[in-house]
């Protein structure tokens, strides 16, 4: 099977035009059709393939690249070097309002986009109906679109894409313009439309919709891929890396040696020191705690996730439990979580040595765990749940492939 896109050692520099002579350098290359070798490097070296029936979404920061990819595949812009190959019709909702007239009404510019998609004049009065229909904005579809909101437009681009259907979709953050209710008919519509064999390319910056629609994701980064391959892999290292988290993957806070405090802490699967589980895994933690004197410290111990929403929190005097002693003044604190239900996320594994009595907080330890795993839940645990509970049916909560996947 052939690729429905191939992209090819593509790169995009767009020249500099601050100054008289960096303007006449770029006019002299594009005349002699020669690549531009300075200038803003949005893309570098871009290489990837999608098939038909995929759904691959491009997720990176503001500035990465992605809009500029995209225009480059759909034929909007070329690339400055590399090549792109399209075996099939492309249908693009980009930029708000691109392919619409402003004079024109909403039903005069369905029937232009239509015609533009190639549907014939019976075709376009068939579906038309369809069409203002998915849009629903009432009465304005025979204003002119320049009195159209953002989310007008997207109605209006949308509803053409249903009915067109083309082969690739490549969508711009389309979801995140409009009311919920139309995210929702969208979101469904581009479910049903993956289910049929269509194939999407995807820009968002909601990693809910990223991995509820897309199979496969492609993180770009100051104009380069990052990585590429598995849509959860991806979007949990981006996320890992853009958490609002400004600390090391380990912190010993700077404590009074000389009182009770944490000398050693371990995340363990089997023996074996971890900093990454799957979801649903024992975790083992192991503290060793020092003592001023023969008296065995408490332990506090908590799990926050990474933009700092406590997870859980408990103290060693709950349990009424002795730490064991190693020597006079070293104590070793074994904690388990069987079968820890934390949803994928970065979390950090927080530890304080206590007195005795346990009611000073004498330092704090720190250790970062990644929690790994395919789920579109939300939140920070998974919890029993039941589905359909008035017929003492229980569902068990379980992760659920995107109705497209095999």
């Amino acid at each position: 099977m052939r690729p429905l896109v191939k992209v090819s050692g593509v790169s995009k520099i767009y020249p500099k035009t601050s100054t008289a002579g960096s303007r006449l350098r770029a006019m002299v290359s594009l005349l002699r059709s020669r690549p531009l070798t300075e200038g803003s490097e949005i893309l570098r070296d871009i290489n990837f393939e999608i098939y038909p029936g995929e759904s691959l979404a491009i997720i990176g920061k503001n500035g990465a690249g992605k809009s500029t990819l995209l225009k480059i595949i759909s034929g909007m812009i070329q690339p400055t070097t590399g090549q792109v190959t399209v075996n099939g019709k492309i249908g693009a909702l980009l930029e708000l309002g691109s392919g619409f007239h402003p004079e024109y009404t909403g039903r005069e510019n369905l029937k232009m986009a239509a015609a533009l998609a190639g549907l014939d004049k019976k075709n376009i009065q068939d579906k038309l109906d369809q069409m203002i229909e998915f849009a629903d904005i009432g009465d304005y579809i025979d204003e002119p679109v320049k009195h159209y909101s953002s989310g007008m437009v997207v109605r209006l681009g949308f509803s053409v894409v249903t009915v067109t259907r083309p082969e690739l979709l490549i969508t711009d953050e389309i979801l995140a313009v409009g009311d919920q209710n139309f995210q929702r008919k969208c979101t469904q519509w581009i479910d049903e439309y993956l289910t049929g064999g269509g194939t999407l390319m995807l820009v968002s910056h909601s990693m809910y919709h990223v991995k509820k629609l897309c199979k496969t994701a492609l993180w770009l980064e100051n104009g380069r891929v990052k990585q590429h391959g598995d849509v959860y892999q991806v979007a949990q290292a981006y996320e890992d890396e853009h958490n609002v988290m400004d600390k090391q993957n380990q912190h010993v806070n700077q404590a009074d040696k000389s009182n009770y405090h944490i000398k050693a802490m371990q995340l363990l699967q089997n023996g074996r020191p971890v900093d990454r589980i799957l979801s649903h895994e024992n975790l083992d933690i192991s503290v060793v705690c020092w003592s001023p004197d023969d008296r065995p410290p408490g332990l506090a111990l908590g799990i926050v996730r990474s933009d700092g929403v406590p997870v859980y929190g408990t103290l060693s005097e709950l349990f009424d439990v002795k730490p064991q002693p190693l020597d006079r003044q070293q104590w070793r604190f074994q904690v388990r979580f069987p079968e820890i239900p934390l949803l994928p996320g970065t979390y950090s594994i927080r530890t304080h040595a206590m007195d005795p009595e346990g009611i000073r907080l004498m330092d704090t330890w720190e250790m970062e765990l990644r929690v790994q795993g395919h789920s579109r839940e939300l939140g920070v645990v998974k919890l029993p749940v039941q589905w359909g509970a008035d017929t003492g049916q229980e569902t068990e909560s379980k992760p659920v492939s995107t109705s497209h996947e095999a």
